[in-house]
């Protein structure tokens, strides 16, 4: 795995040499770190980075959030699939709704804000909650964003019968959104719109749509995994590894050549279906 040091050299690098301004920090879960207040210390010391964000499925947030707040990071957003207990806890293998909620709560009072939801839908676990899933950020002043699933990891082989489109879900949630208003484009993976409820409150959804509305074209992106590894896509095979130019030293020549070599396979459009299992390289 990468250290720490190393994750902010080659930080550092992208900044510095290739004009980066945002870091996410992903998973896996980034939390299962035991360096990962170092870590978001060292980033968030990088003159010129703009944003230091993270995505993590919230159940240590409760304990962790005023701690990251204080070692530099800006926001999070919270994987939140599903307000039912049983269907939480069948679609992530862990009883820990209860956790994820208080995380939301303990994010929003340490300032981790925006706080952003993200909430894949499967077909016949939870494209019927969307509604309350919206009507639940709204409640919190938070921002949700629905997210396709995509065909890879455990789920692929049944991806055809689970997949439920942007189309279906914006149809779901005119029950309890009763106008639309897009927002400003930007390179977003998620198509914004701010949408007005019946009592007047408003809310900001996100569609991140990959399937049925390839963002391909826009996505500016560059993946790199715990142990180096360099994807130019979330849906395709890694492209070489860093490791190597950064251990035992820092070669920021051989960073550039991996990178290039890397981004230069990178396709107009994203495989059909993803080699690698999202527990692994993260959303």
């Amino acid at each position: 795995m990468l250290r720490a040091r190393e994750i902010e050299s080659l930080v550092g690098h992208l900044v510095e040499r290739h004009g980066i301004r945002k870091v996410r920090l992903t998973g896996g879960e980034p939390t299962s770190r035991a360096d990962l207040i170092e870590i978001i210390e060292r980033l968030s010391r990088i003159r010129g980075l703009g944003e230091l964000v993270m995505t993590t499925n919230g159940l240590t947030l409760a304990a962790q959030a005023r701690a990251l707040k204080e070692a530099g990071l800006g926001r999070v957003n919270i994987s939140l699939d599903s307000l039912d207990a049983a269907t939480y806890r069948r679609l992530t293998g862990v009883d820990g709704l209860a956790l994820v909620l208080k995380g939301v709560d303990a994010a929003l009072a340490a300032g981790l804000t925006p706080v952003k939801l993200n909430a894949v839908v499967v077909r016949g676990e939870n494209e019927d909650e969307v509604s309350d899933l919206l009507l639940y950020a709204v409640d919190k002043g938070l921002e949700i964003r629905f997210i396709e699933l995509l065909p890879m990891g455990p789920l692929a082989g049944q991806w055809e019968k689970r997949f439920v489109a942007e189309s279906e879900v914006r149809q779901r949630l005119s029950e309890v959104a009763t106008t639309w208003r897009a927002g400003a484009d930007s390179h977003d993976a998620a198509r914004r719109y701010s949408v007005r409820l019946p009592c007047g409150r408003r809310a900001t959804v996100g569609f991140v749509s990959a399937m049925s509305c390839p963002f391909c074209e826009t996505c500016d992106r560059i993946r790199i995994a715990a142990d180096g590894a360099l994807y130019p896509c979330l849906m395709d095979e890694r492209a070489g590894s860093l490791l190597g130019a950064l251990r035992p030293r820092f070669d920021a020549t051989a960073i550039d050549k991996v990178l290039f070599d890397g981004l230069n396979r990178k396709a107009k459009e994203h495989p059909a279906t993803g080699g690698a299992v999202m527990a692994h390289v993260g959303g």
